[in-house]
């Protein structure tokens, strides 16, 4: 029998990335009584990570539970980069209603569609918060009409199209039904959670079913299944039976050992939970997300949506320039294999694949942000191992036509750098499928473009635009292939020799591009010490010293001016890099080198690739 379980909501919180996710959650906390009176609480408290914390973004959802009126709210805080994806798709499996979180200046985003559609496909409750309602620029009646135009392009039924709309300050602690209200606290969004999300419901006589939505990882306890229980009830040292719907060959007992519920930002033991209660279940090696934990006299596994497949993938390999090993704490293949194993623990959108070489291994992700974060992650833990350039991930269709993955590129740029910005992603075979005037006065464009077209072109936008363009990108769809784009009109500096970087060898070569080390740096024949000028590669000695000679003028020996160097990014590092270059990566330094050392053997590399074009 089929009961409800009103003391329950378990929402989702969906937005476009910065449009204050985090920040509400902070606030929601904050307001149930989570947080002492007295204590000091961190801003963007969910983003627990490093990363999270420096980037402003977030990387993985997060579980938590409130406490409002005797009902258990439980929210999931997702991220809103397209790159984790991945990480909303499924969560989204363990709610009821979701909170569509919309600044009040910027309207709906790219991401804000994708994010939404989703929740829609899975026939979800939805609450409208219109968030940043007291910044200056704010607009908040053109994007409540902006947002339900959205919803009538997605195809929402009248049901969700009468979406209540809530005004909100995450950052101030308020929200008002309308916008000529008192500006209190956060009553008003969470006694709308109660009223317009549903409460779950299952059957408590059934047999047992859990659907694992998200993985966590600790040290001390291995893996933690998190997820909603569906029917029936799940306890402590009670058997199940380990399923997966898209895999019907697993099969496995397994024994409950640890429960765990959440309140506020910890997890609490309990012995039992019920119907719609989201659980985490530690001792279970082999759990995975969307394995079903069932009752073992009636195993039936829950159907779960097949994540969305990676489309951009880059090598990981072994280090092995003349400075390896210098300050990485793992270096060898077996670490770097251990580690990218390991992450598929946690990252349902990752693939990693042995190659060929012992010393390889081919990761694929969801875009250039996923494995910047990965490799920065890494790297932080003391890693050391080299990446190739970015390559997207080719289909074949049945006729064996190439096709490649598509990007919807959704760019906003004032009006002086259109043009531009029109012609640089015209050259990467970027089609302009819409121009419009937005409300700040910005050209906003719409590009189909090739995911390949994006890959290192962010930095030079920043760069056309003079910082003031946003871009935002969406996987689309794959489409025939589009033709050869070259990735950099510039060829590198490369250094001649081993050894250190002096004063006099960098000024020398100053004058034939752009540098990125500075004196006393080593370097290594074959290292790429600097951008050409020109579409060649030029080999030059920088560690060449002024020789002394016995005639010599005072005015001789004047001091040298070195123009700075670019000191590169991770992310504009792994943009520079083209196809015949790796990026070493330590924990102290970032490199860029060719994948052959060796001018001679380089040369021979390069004459036999440009045959196989022709």
């Amino acid at each position: 029998m089929q009961i409800t379980r009103n003391d329950i909501r378990n929402v989702a919180i969906i937005a476009h990335v910065d449009h204050g996710k985090t920040t509400l959650v902070d606030e929601l906390l904050k307001q149930s009584g989570v947080f002492r009176e007295n204590q000091e609480v961190a801003e963007r408290v969910m983003d627990s990570n490093d990363l999270e914390r420096e980037r402003g973004i977030t990387i993985l959802s997060k579980n938590t539970a409130v406490f409002y009126k005797d009902t258990k709210i439980n929210i999931i805080d997702t991220p809103g980069h397209a790159d984790f994806g991945g990480e909303v798709e499924r969560v989204l499996k363990m709610v009821n209603g979701v909170i569509l979180l919309v600044d009040a200046f910027e309207g709906p985003m790219p991401q804000t569609k994708f994010v939404l559609r989703k929740a829609l496909e899975l026939d979800l409750k939805v609450i409208v918060c219109i968030n940043k309602v007291d910044r200056p620029e704010a607009r908040p009646d053109e994007v409540v009409d902006e947002v339900l135009e959205l919803l009538m392009d997605l195809d929402a039924t009248d049901e969700q199209l009468d979406a209540p709309f809530i005004y909100a300050s995450a950052k101030k602690g308020w929200a008002v039904n309308d916008l000529d209200d008192e500006r209190i606290n956060m009553t008003p969004l969470f006694e709308a959670i109660l009223k317009y999300i549903p409460a779950p419901t299952g059957d408590p006589d059934a047999g047992t079913q859990v659907l694992i939505s998200t993985i966590d990882y600790n040290e001390y306890v291995g893996r933690i299944g998190v997820g909603k229980v569906d029917n029936g009830r799940i306890a402590v040292n009670q058997e199940v039976m380990l399923l997966n719907h898209h895999d019907p060959e697993k099969k496995k007992k397994v024994k409950i050992s640890k429960l765990y519920e959440f309140d506020g930002l910890n997890k609490v033991d309990v012995r039992e939970a019920g119907v719609g209660s989201i659980v985490a279940i530690s001792g279970i090696s082999e759990i995975h997300i969307g394995d079903t934990l069932c009752d073992p006299e009636d195993p039936k596994p829950i159907p779960f949506q097949k994540i969305s497949e990676p489309t951009i993938s880059m090598n990981f390999c072994v280090n092995d320039s003349p400075l390896a090993g210098q300050s990485g704490k793992y270096v060898t293949s077996r670490h770097i294999r251990d580690r990218l194993f390991r992450e598929l623990n946690t990252d349902v959108s990752l693939r990693v694949e042995e190659t060929d070489s012992a010393d390889t291994f081919k990761v694929s992700g969801r875009g250039e942000l996923h494995l910047s974060v990965l490799i920065e992650t890494m790297r932080r833990e003391g890693y050391e191992f080299a990446v190739s350039k970015a390559e997207v991930i080719y289909k074949y269709d049945d006729k064996g036509k190439k096709l490649e993955p598509m990007e919807l590129a959704y760019i906003d740029v004032p009006e002086e750098f259109a043009g531009t910005v029109i012609s640089a992603l015209s050259e990467r075979k970027g089609e302009l499928q819409n121009m419009s005037i937005g409300s700040d006065g910005n050209n906003r464009l719409e590009f189909s473009i090739p995911a390949r077209g994006l890959i290192g072109f962010r930095g030079n936008f920043l760069t056309m635009t003079k910082g003031t363009g946003i871009m935002n990108t969406i996987f689309d769809d794959y489409a025939p292939y589009k033709g050869d784009i070259a990735y950099r009109k510039l060829g590198s500096l490369i250094a001649f020799e081993a050894g250190e970087a002096v004063t006099y060898g960098l000024f020398q070569a100053q004058q034939r591009g752009m540098l990125f080390i500075q004196p006393g740096e080593k370097v290594y024949a074959g290292m790429v010490i600097g951008q050409c000028a020109k579409p060649e590669d030029i080999e030059l000695n920088v560690c060449k010293t002024k020789h002394l000679t016995n005639t010599r003028s005072s005015s001789a020996d004047e001091a040298l001016t070195l123009t700075p160097p670019k000191i590169l990014s991770l992310e504009e590092a792994l943009e520079f890099i083209d196809t015949d270059e790796l990026l070493e990566v330590t924990p102290d330094d970032l490199r860029i080198r060719k994948k052959e050392l060796d001018p001679r053997l380089r040369k021979r590399a390069a004459m036999s690739a440009a045959a196989k074009n022709e």
